[in-house]
């Protein structure tokens, strides 16, 4: 694929700062150099065009400029984050034939001996465009591997945008992570790498490296506010604080709107099967935003949101199409609707059905995480011989708030907020983190 826009504006901007990694810094032309050094690489170890290769990495400069070298290639590209278990899962899926591990101190390279017959990758092949799979973060069954024509996803990152200094948070397999280190490098942004994303770590890289975009999940956010490390650091760097991945309690959002009024607090959309979506937030303290963008159209049926996109997945590797005959994606997300605007309520998969009546685990667990003895809560449903679902929260607290008394006081607090229905049956106490390796809350 041609990527000269990639590569001119790499050598427009060579002696800018392009990347900081584990406390080093880089040019662009020193990724420039990365770049042609990942090419030569490829070249001898006889990889070829419309070849599947899975890249085990996070986010360094190498793994960056192999990214870069694998899409001029036109190779079908399988990204793997570390912190994925299930690797040999997604190498048998995705009919890898090529397996590159970059997570160490040096390159290596391994053939898979799989033979490529899925027909979708044998068309895509075809067509000498190159390709993106990625994989679903579900937590139950096994992940779904969305197969892309690189060719729409990239069309994108050919329009300028904004410059900025940006934390890798979102994982180097993931929509999100793909579409930080392709924008920042198509428009001479610098990317500041991160090494375990802990709450610690991240505030401690803003304030070292002035980072001006926290690209992030609601979780995440709670964590930080939880341990408090913001007072620690200064954040004034920060203009945008982007969140996504999962709905947001409102509680969280107003609480980090009112320590920081000056950040711009930014809803993102965006799925595996059909890209990131232009969004734009009503108010930094409001959970509604407009939603769409060039190439994207969207329609509401029955309060669900439906989406048809140019650049919509060629489809599932292993699951049947999702999309309709006339292309539409149902993203199984209600929405309420006010005017342009629209408010996620969450996965209709998530709705507890009580008695008839519809509970969303967000709307509980943000009136739970106004208590300040609740540092995180998660809510989902459970079979009951009388209602069909019961509402259970599980709640991370002191040791100390562990007993009767405190569900006593949190039932009593959930009484005069929430409808009957739709206040826990049951408590208990989290055991364990609550979210997985994406920073995403466990359903």
């Amino acid at each position: 694929m041609n990527i000269d826009f990639i590569k001119e504006n790499m050598q427009l901007h060579e002696k800018e700062l392009a990347v900081v990694s584990s406390g080093k810094e880089y040019t662009f032309r020193d990724i420039y150099e990365e770049y042609e050094n990942a090419l030569s690489f490829l070249q001898e170890n006889a990889v070829k065009q419309g070849q599947v290769v899975a890249l085990l990495a996070d986010f360094t400069p190498v793994s960056m400029a192999l990214m870069l070298a694998l899409v001029e290639c036109d190779v079908i590209i399988v990204p793997i984050s570390k912190t994925i278990k299930q690797i040999d899962s997604y190498l048998r899926v995705s009919e890898t034939e090529v397996f590159i591990d970059a997570s160490g101190d040096s390159l290596r390279i391994k053939r898979m001996g799989n033979v490529v017959e899925h027909p979708m990758l044998l068309q895509l092949r075809e067509t000498r465009n190159p390709g993106l799979i990625l994989f679903s973060s579900g937590t139950t069954g096994e992940p779904k591997a969305a197969l892309h024509d690189l060719t729409y996803l990239m069309k994108k990152f050919k329009k300028p945008g904004k410059v900025l200094r940006t934390i890798t948070f979102l994982l180097f397999d993931h929509i999100g992570g793909f579409n930080t280190l392709f924008h920042s490098l198509a428009n001479g942004g610098t990317i500041v790498t991160v090494q375990t994303r802990e709450a610690e770590e991240i505030c401690q890289l803003i304030e070292r490296y002035h980072v001006e975009l926290l690209p992030t999940s609601p979780t995440f956010i709670n964590m930080i506010l939880l341990s408090r490390a913001y007072e620690k650091y200064d954040l004034s760097s920060l203009k945008i604080i982007s969140y996504g991945t999962e709905p947001m309690p409102e509680s969280t959002l107003k609480q980090l709107n009112k320590l920081y009024p000056e950040i711009k607090l930014k809803q993102t959309y965006g799925l595996s099967e059909v890209g990131i979506m232009a969004t734009k937030s009503e108010a930094s303290d409001s959970l509604w935003m407009k939603l769409g963008g060039e190439g994207y159209e969207t329609k509401i049926v029955d309060d669900i949101l439906y989406i048809r996109a140019r650049s919509a997945m060629i489809g599932y590797l292993n699951a049947p199409s999702p999309f309709d005959e006339e292309g539409w994606f149902n993203t199984k997300d209600k929405v309420l609707i006010k005017g342009d605007y629209l408010k996620i309520l969450g996965r209709t998969t998530d709705l507890i059905n009580v008695g008839g009546e519809k509970v969303y685990p967000i709307e509980v667990e943000s009136t739970l995480l106004e208590m300040d003895e609740i540092k995180d809560a998660r809510v989902y449903g459970v079979d009951h011989p009388l209602t069909g679902k019961m509402v259970v929260a599980e709640l991370n607290v002191d040791e100390e708030n562990q007993n009767r008394d405190f569900i006593k006081k949190v039932r009593g607090y959930c009484k005069d907020r929430l409808e009957r229905f739709k206040i826990p049956a049951k408590f208990v106490f989290a055991e364990g983190n609550m979210h997985g390796d994406r920073f995403k809350k466990k359903r």
